[in-house]
């Protein structure tokens, strides 16, 4: 809609171009003043072709069939290796985000006989989301305001099953808003950030992937956790 409505728009603006060029007075600041919003125009057509491009790309990715192949993997290391990978590609993004970060870890977990990348890509989608939330928090601070951002990631194992939490002291997620949090499509992020398919994505993986469970707990203006609970086969 977004690329239609503008293209549309464009066609009508390039048409008073055209027809004010043809004029035996120009008006030079009128002509100024439609190309300067032609200009726009075509931003605002390439900004939402690139997201509708990344949606698309992210459908598919959605859609296909795991090829991974599973293997008997340590969590532990890969939350490490997810947490550090996620903090410093905020701070690649911008500069001024800072955040504490820290892994607990259970040193008594077995390895679990999962798709490394898959449990990997959900993990950096949490920390990812986690980041984000507590940036905005900082960000919309008042001067002067005290707050330490920080993201907490845990492991453990209770009753056969590895249990993962990934979570920060951000903003929070609005009561209304959490029992849609895993609908494909559906970002509480501002538009051209997010494409809403993350945690859709996540869930798919961890339910239907690996027969575990997903959920999130919420207190706004306060924190946000995500439980990420994966059976664990004693077998093997």
């Amino acid at each position: 809609n977004f690329v239609n409505n503008f293209s549309e728009m464009s066609v009508e603006l390039a048409q008073e171009l055209k027809e004010e060029a043809e004029k035996p007075e120009i008006d030079k600041e009128l002509i100024i003043d439609l190309a300067t919003d032609l200009a726009q125009n075509q931003q605002k057509i390439n900004h939402h072709g690139k997201r509708a491009s990344s949606i698309v790309s992210n459908m598919l990715e959605h859609s296909r069939t795991s090829t991974g192949e599973r293997a008997m993997t340590d969590i532990n290391k890969l939350a490490d290796e997810y947490l550090r990978l996620s903090f410093h590609g905020m701070r690649a993004k911008n500069k001024n985000f800072n955040s504490d970060y820290e892994l607990i870890a259970d040193e008594t977990l077995p390895l679990i006989n999962v798709v490394p990348q898959e449990i990997g890509r959900v993990l950096l989608n949490l920390m990812n989301n986690a980041f984000w939330a507590v940036g905005q928090r900082a960000k919309g601070l008042e001067h002067g305001g005290h707050y330490v951002p920080k993201v907490m990631v845990s492991t453990k194992m209770v009753n056969n099953q590895i249990i993962i939490k990934v979570s920060d002291n951000g903003a929070g997620i609005p009561a209304d808003i959490l029992p849609k949090i895993f609908q494909p499509f559906f970002t509480t992020k501002p538009t051209g950030e997010g494409t809403g398919l993350g945690l859709s994505l996540s869930y798919d993986i961890v339910t239907k992937g690996h027969g575990g469970t997903i959920e999130v707990e919420s207190v706004e203006g306060e924190k946000t956790t995500f439980v990420v609970k994966l059976p664990f086969e004693t077998h093997g």
